[in-house]
């Protein structure tokens, strides 16, 4: 087994993530198995507890393991499927210790960070990267594994420290450690200053790991004289500094590495045998000169997004109706599901965030408060009005714009999220959608609103609710799942894959999975305390809310669609989490073909789309 390790300095959010996906996705591509590990140092057991606006979106595995984002990325890139035990946080460590000394596993001893902490550290490291993540018998060759955080930080030193001693475990032939570090560009002169990653590398190489190679990220490509800079004070070979500056999109980083000559450095390091020879690229649109022959569809994917943006044909514009807009990588894995299918079909996509509080009505009295303010507010300004303050929009204004962008854009997706912040909004998404026509997909809680909004707008049930936001409805049309605890929140959910079997083939998301009477289940991620009141389903079948996808017993609603609509689906269950670049959801495409068939009415290239809806069963 061989093992690359990737840490960071300098700061965090540096592109550890990105860059250790990319290595990854490079050696699968040239014939190696891949797995990876994902260590976070801190003491949460994981990620499920934690909020969006903090961390990002909370990443679910097909085991029901609720992860860090990065482990996306992972799948996302090397096209494997990981468990839970590929996410190590210091909380699984601690607790694992914890519970053995309880047991009285250590036999009287008195338990430390060294060498009890750090030995479970590598035993854990040792046990998961053995496991095969590919489907394929057999260990994988290769265990990518990010140290999140910074070199530095103080949770993260018994990692630092158990990874010291991992390379002399596992022997150093087998061990390659790649640094990322920044190169900042200060101030007008525009000098490449190599001072931050000088004193990352010299505290790291402090703390017994010395980089094999240096990964320094970059606006601009680095200079010669910044490499033999850092190559002079880092303790590595010019060779060995890979410069990974700013590209167009994610999909160029691995060609990017490959370029600087990364897979060769790794393949040396780690005492690794060519598997793929190179030939040239057939890309004209590249500026690199031979594109490998296991990197051209990867090349192909980052070229085809770099046309599309380019392209002079209206982008299709989908509104992002969510509670945590103010992050993006709270719904990283929507956005990208978005991408893929936009990949897919060949047109550009433009996301239009919408804060769903901003959708809400405002309260008369609270009206009259902020106009109130406002005129306040001027009177003791001097400078208000004149372009040196910079006065917060309204609600009214905030409410206008929102309303103006829903009516504009071409689709709304409305995604997963807790609590009741921005619910009415939601519901509100949801009812235009419904009466507009305008094409719809409702994840999680996005198809529960859509069940809310249906309840009230067309049964006639103005207070429907979910037991979520009211435990005392007349009508509770979504109820909490009687399996769930009510007193812990970790990893109590419904989580994980799960079956779900479509009962009429007919439907619009039966046809984009392309399941038939003979194989009519499909399995997908999910995330939910709460799910569809079966008591009510009749009801609303009656109005023509069908319930076309429902688990094995028939009792849990999957996916629902209007049958009077061109294209109105929710879905109880995640697609995002399983969508690939070339393997885009079907849910996805299928939002992004109805906003396009809806553009042909207004004569928008009908030819090209033909083909594409022959290809998803939607003719």
């Amino acid at each position: 087994m061989k093992y690359v390790l990737v840490t960071g300095g300098v700061l965090s959010g540096i592109g550890k993530g990105i860059i250790a996906s990319s290595t990854g996705m490079i050696l699968k591509a040239m014939g190696f198995r891949v797995t990876s590990i994902k260590i976070d140092p801190y003491l949460n057991i994981d990620a499920g507890t934690m909020s969006p606006f903090e961390h990002g979106e909370v990443f679910v595995l097909d085991d029901g393991g609720e992860v860090d984002l990065d482990l996306g990325n992972y799948e996302r890139f090397l096209g494997v499927t990981l468990t839970r035990d590929n996410n190590i946080t210091t909380g699984k460590i601690y607790n694992y210790v914890i519970e053995k000394e309880r047991r009285g596993n250590y036999l009287g001893k008195t338990v430390q960070v060294v060498p009890h902490i750090s030995d479970e550290i590598q035993a854990w490291i040792e046990r998961v990267a053995n496991v095969s993540v590919d489907g394929e018998e057999g260990a994988p060759d290769v265990c990518i594994i990010e140290l999140g955080g910074t070199v530095g930080d103080i949770e993260s030193m018994p990692f630092i420290e158990a990874l010291r001693q991992f390379q002399f475990r596992v022997g150093t032939d087998n061990f390659c450690l790649l640094h990322v570090s920044l190169v900042p560009v200060i101030g007008v002169v525009g000098e490449q200053k190599t001072k931050p990653t000088q004193a990352t590398v010299r505290e790291l190489r402090a703390l017994g790991l010395s980089p094999d190679i240096v990964v320094c990220r970059s606006q601009l490509p680095l200079t010669t004289d910044t490499k033999r800079k850092i190559s002079s004070f880092c303790h590595v070979q010019p060779e060995n500094v890979v410069s990974v500056h700013d590209v167009s999109n994610i999909y160029g980083v691995p060609l990017l590495l490959h370029h600087q000559g990364l897979p060769n450095l790794v393949l040396a390091r780690l005492h690794l045998s060519r598997h793929h020879h190179h030939r040239s690229s057939l890309s004209s649109s590249s500026n690199l000169e031979l594109i490998p022959t296991w990197l051209a569809d990867w090349h192909q994917l980052s070229v085809n997004l770099d046309e599309m943006q380019k392209s002079t044909i209206a982008p299709i514009r989908i509104a992002m109706v969510g509670k945590y807009t103010g992050l993006s990588d709270s719904y990283l894995s929507v956005i990208k599901a978005l991408e893929h299918a936009s990949l897919e079909i060949k047109r550009r996509l433009v996301i239009d965030w919408v804060e769903a509080t901003d959708l809400e009505d405002i309260p008369s009295d609270e009206s009259q408060h902020h106009q109130q303010h406002h005129i306040c507010e001027a009177d003791r300004n001097p400078l208000a009005g004149s372009g040196y303050i910079d006065i917060e929009p309204s609600r009214e204004e905030k409410r206008e714009k929102a309303w103006k962008t829903l009516k504009e854009v071409h689709g709304i997706l409305v995604p997963g999220g807790f609590g009741d912040r921005g619910v009415e909004g939601m519901i509100l998404a949801s009812s235009f959608a419904r009466s507009s026509g305008k094409p719809y997909l409702g994840i999680c809680l996005g198809m529960q609103v859509a069940v809310i909004e249906f309840a009230r707008g067309v049964l006639g049930w103005k207070t429907a609710n979910s037991e979520e936001f009211n435990k005392q409805a007349d009508h509770s049309v979504v109820i909490f799942m009687p399996e769930i605890s009510k007193t812990h929140m970790g990893a109590t959910m419904r989580l994980g894959s799960r079956e779900t079997i479509f009962r009429r083939h007919d439907s619009k998301l039966a046809k984009l999975y392309n399941v038939s009477p003979e194989n009519n289940r499909i399995e997908e991620r999910h995330r939910h305390r709460y799910e569809v009141n079966p008591e009510y389903v009749k009801n609303m079948e009656e109005k023509g809310l069908m319930f076309v996808g429902t688990d094995k017993e028939g009792v849990r609603m999957g996916v629902l669609e209007l049958s009077s609509h061109d294209y109105f689906v929710g879905t109880q269950f995640h697609p995002e989490f399983k969508s690939r670049p070339r393997h885009p959801s079907p849910p996805f495409v299928g939002l992004l073909l109805a906003c396009w068939r809806q553009e042909i009415k207004k004569n928008l290239n009908e030819g090209a789309l033909g083909p594409m809806f022959e290809k998803w069963h939607m003719s």
